[in-house]
């Protein structure tokens, strides 16, 4: 394994192109401009996903030698002192980007640190953590709606719970992963808040295309369920995975109204997501 590889597999950054296109439709969802605060927005909250992926494996050390010892620290290929140092490093710069967006943006971005944070530190141990993890690509909706030029508002704000409760069920689907036990059906329900959400705000000339996306959400995430619900051979990352690139579907639907242009960028990064996964594994 290379030493850049297993950097991308510490950042789990085939999961990038969802955080971007959270970014894309919270900042669109926030009335779009301020073009400038643009970059500064992207890369910080690009660096703070890296460095809560590398901190995450750093707090998750001593659990992964007893249960996954293919994971870079257990394994040796990079020491736990350098991941903490570099997590710690890539939280702090990506903070310092956002402040280039406006002091609101960076106080939002704290808010999302702290969550990166208790996240990384508890998960293992919380059994309701996947809550902890849903807030935090709320706080993404929110601190890119506020770098638009209308700011944060009802729509960011709702979309981002209906994200919110997505990751949510996709992540107590996750721990299945981990630990014993039979897979429950409950979470499946919080994986249609989306839908529920395109459906009640889109009225008129919306409600045709927000049916449509609704529809291809749903077809999706059926798909990705087949591997952990009716199947023999049940494969929980595999079926999380895709779930995972379902969030930019989830924030496509968010954009229903968008200019189509936009609708180009969400399939370019679905098609991003599902391609980095066969390089770098998405958990």
């Amino acid at each position: 394994m290379s030493p850049l590889r297993t950097l991308f597999i510490l950042g789990r950054i085939s999961n990038l192109p969802t955080v971007w296109s959270d970014c894309l439709v919270g900042w669109w969802l926030g009335g779009g401009g301020n073009f400038a605060k643009l970059p500064f927005l992207f890369l910080g909250v690009t660096l703070l996903y890296i460095g809560g992926m590398f901190l995450n494996d750093a707090f998750d050390e001593q659990f992964d030698r007893q249960h996954r010892q293919e994971r870079p620290i257990p394994s040796g290929k990079i020491s736990a002192g350098l991941v903490w140092r570099w997590g710690w490093g890539l939280l702090a710069v990506g903070e310092l980007l956002l402040f280039g967006c406006g002091v609101s943006t960076g106080v939002l971005g704290m808010a999302l640190a702290l969550c990166i944070l208790l996240y990384d530190a508890i998960h293992k141990a919380f059994t309701f953590s996947p809550l902890i993890m849903g807030a935090c690509r709320f706080w993404v909706y929110v601190i890119a709606a506020s770098g638009g030029e209308t700011g944060v508002g009802g729509w960011a704000i709702w979309s981002g719970m209906a994200l919110a409760l997505y990751v949510i069920g996709l992540s107590f689907i996750a721990r299945r992963e981990s630990l014993r036990g039979p897979l429950s059906y409950w979470p499946v329900a919080l994986l249609a808040a989306p839908v529920a959400l395109a459906l009640l705000m889109n009225v008129g000339e919306y409600r045709q295309p927000a049916l449509l996306l609704s529809g291809v959400l749903v077809m999706w995430t059926l798909r990705c369920l087949r591997t952990v619900f009716w199947t023999n051979a049940v494969n929980v990352g595999r079926t999380v995975s895709g779930l995972l690139a379902g969030i930019v579907l989830v924030d496509w639907i968010a954009a229903v109204q968008a200019p189509r242009e936009l609708g180009v960028a969400f399939i370019a990064l679905f098609l991003a997501a599902l391609l980095a996964q066969r390089f770098v594994p998405a958990t």
